[in-house]
């Protein structure tokens, strides 16, 4: 996390409602060999004090020793951000490229679910991002093939990853004066999707 306290004011029930609606993140431990990655989905419960996964049963995640601290980071929209969108240089001199981004980081510890456990953590994630889609009837596993969901789960286990602690990094410029906000975000709209939530960000700030 960026050690700025400028670009962590956003508070826990944000960082949280951020979590929840990307449900996309890296997890990471430690390995024997050093840290072990994997880009996982996952479903945070309603109270935030736990996440649901699956990882493959090849995944050394997965054949880990657990359970174990972890660490699950979660990545929003980034923008590179020129110094000529600050203003002319006689205005704002000096000023270096950054980058602008959100991220926030749960720490907690990770730990094996029995395996009766991942059809239905299966079922709800599925659900929880059908849901999402419009004009469209949501898939469930019912449509599938008798025999073949179970078999296609032998390949994959479920996980519980019990959050400890939230932190956010919201970093949009806060450091800038408003008038210098305003021209960054300006140039940002005529970049790409992500440029463009980055600049619809840095217009919401206070």
């Amino acid at each position: 996390m960026h050690p700025n306290p400028a670009f962590r004011q956003e508070p826990r029930d944000r960082n949280l409602a951020f979590v929840r609606a990307r449900g996309f993140g890296i997890l990471s431990v430690n390995g024997p060999d050093g840290p072990l990655a994997a880009h996982i989905p996952f479903l945070l419960n309603d109270d935030a004090s736990f996440a649901d996964l699956h990882l493959a049963r090849s995944n050394p995640i997965a054949r880990a020793d657990l359970p174990a601290p972890a660490l699950l980071a979660v990545s929003g929209p980034d923008a590179y951000i020129s110094p000529d969108w600050y203003g002319p240089h006689q205005d704002v001199p000096d000023q270096v490229p950054t980058w602008n981004y959100v991220a926030v980081h749960l720490r907690g510890t990770l730990e094996p679910l029995p395996e009766d456990a991942l059809r239905p953590h299966v079922d709800a994630l599925s659900a929880e991002h059908e849901t999402r889609i419009a004009d469209k009837r949501p898939w469930t596993s019912a449509k599938m093939t008798e025999g073949a969901m179970p078999r296609m789960m032998r390949m994959i286990l479920p996980f519980r990853f019990h959050v400890s602690s939230v932190d956010g990094t919201w970093k949009l410029n806060q450091s800038k004066t408003p008038e210098i906000r305003a021209r960054a975000a300006t140039a940002l709209s005529q970049g790409d999707a992500a440029a463009q939530a980055i600049a619809a960000l840095i217009r919401d700030l206070p």
